[in-house]
């Protein structure tokens, strides 16, 4: 499964109790993935103040405690299903959730955006 953004945070922050009980315990038996995407969007949070760790901290440390790694789609095809996303005019959403359908898995999300347009994005029982 991929996580969008926040989900990357929270997890790193150690808030699980912020996702669905079931959404946890999928999230503990899988190696999860983000787009690179997520990469970007977390260095422009480092960037602007909002999130103190820099991008390369956060995953690093994700990928030794969560088995956290990131997708490796084809980027042709990503940025061909993104350009074809028009229900969104964000950048990070279209290539977050263009990953997710890429590779066919759920996208864990909180954004109601994602969850009522994108037809992997998950948030609780799936």
């Amino acid at each position: 499964m991929h996580l969008d953004t926040h989900a990357v945070v929270w997890l790193f922050q150690g808030e699980v109790e912020r996702f669905p009980e079931a959404l946890r315990r999928r999230l503990g038996s899988c190696s999860p993935l983000y787009s690179p995407m997520v990469r970007v969007e977390l260095a422009l949070l480092h960037e602007i103040g909002r999130l103190v760790p820099t991008a390369g901290e956060v995953l690093e440390s994700l990928a030794g405690y969560a088995g956290l790694r990131a997708a490796e789609s084809d980027f042709g095809r990503v940025s061909q299903i993104a350009a074809t996303l028009t229900w969104t005019r964000d950048p990070f959403d279209r290539m977050i959730a263009a990953h997710a359908l890429a590779d066919d898995l759920p996208l864990v999300t909180r954004d109601r955006s994602l969850l009522d347009h994108c037809r992997v994005a998950i948030w609780g029982p799936a």
